[in-house]
């Protein structure tokens, strides 16, 4: 038997859940002068709904997989009742006349949200043997990485033919069908119970789950720390023109998922491997792009390089948390609240850089830093585990 043919058709339908989950993240990035037209406020405040979605996320997520685990829920019931609710959410967002509606909206989409992730990632390392799990979850993250090069710019579309709350509906919708899905085509496994709580909770005292944390926040920090500024790093600095920004982070977008396969195919045996030379590869593309001033192909060179790693080593980091704890609902809820709170760290600090006087390109040294104190915290484990790895690959 092939390895595509051991993938269970349902790791994809959870890849479509998260690809609809990430779309309705970043949606408003894309509406953002529709959203300001209708509600009489300014585009900062269009972007807290970003933001205030990101909290909720690294906020809520855990408390809910905590009392969901509690209470003895099934992965699949639990999935299938935070869909409902975000599916109620959106509704709520999309009928939504006043700006503090919408907010409330998208702060229980944000918490709900993450729960889901969490979720999907537990139920994935339910459905494959441990050995395949890398590849699984590479699948299911594929989800997040097509959320930029086809969910975003779909919205984008619906948005400037039939108006944003059309394009609200469309995520409505799309959640809508996952959960039909989820309901009628995962099966439901008598087994699928979540460990107690009291186990989960203990878990959480591993250094080796904690030291994972650390490394995920770094790379995700690093990546958004230069990529929430790209747009004006493209036009002012390197010279880009307008129109072609969209289709240069399509190709982001593309080396993102392709990052994302590869490192899916090696992350189960070579977790720490991928990691290392992952953040080396960033570190140098971020110094190279912050350093590369008018090479207009090294400028671009560098852009992709950060696209085929960053948020592409996803599966490596999932793959490491889940070797270093069992990969229950809350180990999984906790690992995205971290990445989410990484991604506002390394935002904040790449605009405050900017502020500070430092230029535009200010963010990508940023990123660099955060990817080298990044690198540092598996150079230990990663040369550690390296004669093992040569002496018995699956190690």
């Amino acid at each position: 038997m092939t390895d595509r043919a051991s993938i269970p058709a349902a790791v994809y339908l959870l890849g479509l859940t998260i690809f609809s989950l990430v779309t309705a993240e970043f949606m408003v990035a894309g509406i953002m002068p529709a959203l300001a037209a209708e509600f009489s406020v300014s585009l900062a405040q269009v972007g807290n709904l970003i933001a205030f979605y990101a909290l909720g996320m690294a906020l809520g997520g855990p408390p809910v997989t905590m009392l969901l685990i509690a209470r003895g829920v099934s992965n699949k019931r639990a999935l299938l009742g935070l869909l409902a609710v975000y599916v109620l959410a959106g509704a709520l967002g999309a009928v939504a006349t006043d700006y503090a509606v919408l907010l409330l909206a998208r702060v229980l989409m944000g918490i709900t949200s993450s729960a889901c992730l969490g979720l999907c990632m537990t139920l994935c390392a339910g459905l494959v043997p441990a050995a395949q799990r890398g590849r699984a979850i590479a699948i299911v993250l594929a989800g997040l990485m097509m959320s930029p090069v086809a969910g975003v710019p779909m919205i984008n579309l619906v948005e400037h033919s039939f108006g944003w709350r059309a394009s609200a509906w469309a995520i409505v919708l799309l959640s809508l069908l996952c959960t039909l899905l989820v309901a009628t085509c995962l099966k439901q496994d008598p087994a699928d119970r979540q460990p107690p709580l009291s186990r989960q909770w203990a878990a959480l005292s591993n250094p080796s789950l904690w030291g994972a944390y650390f490394t995920s926040g770094l790379i995700i920090g690093a990546t958004f720390a230069g990529f929430s500024y790209i747009t004006p790093i493209l036009i002012e600095e390197v010279g880009v023109l307008p129109s072609h920004v969209a289709p240069l982070l399509a190709l982001y977008g593309v080396a993102n998922l392709l990052g994302n396969m590869l490192v899916g195919r090696v992350a189960d045996r070579h977790t720490f491997a991928a990691l290392g030379w992952g953040l080396v590869l960033l570190t140098v593309a971020m110094a190279g792009f912050a350093m590369a001033g008018q090479t207009v192909w090294l400028n671009l060179a560098c852009f992709l390089a950060i696209g085929l790693t960053g948020v592409a080593l996803n599966p490596a980091m999932v793959a490491r948390v889940m070797k270093a704890a069992e990969p229950g609902a809350l180990v999984n809820a906790l690992h995205t609240s971290v990445i989410t709170a990484g991604l506002a760290l390394g935002s904040w600090a790449g605009g405050e850089s900017i502020d500070a006087g430092f230029g535009l390109r200010a963010p990508l040294w940023v990123g660099a830093a955060m990817a080298a104190v990044g690198l540092l915290s598996v150079v230990r484990p990663w040369l550690a585990r390296a004669p093992m790895s040569l002496a018995k690959p699956c190690a």
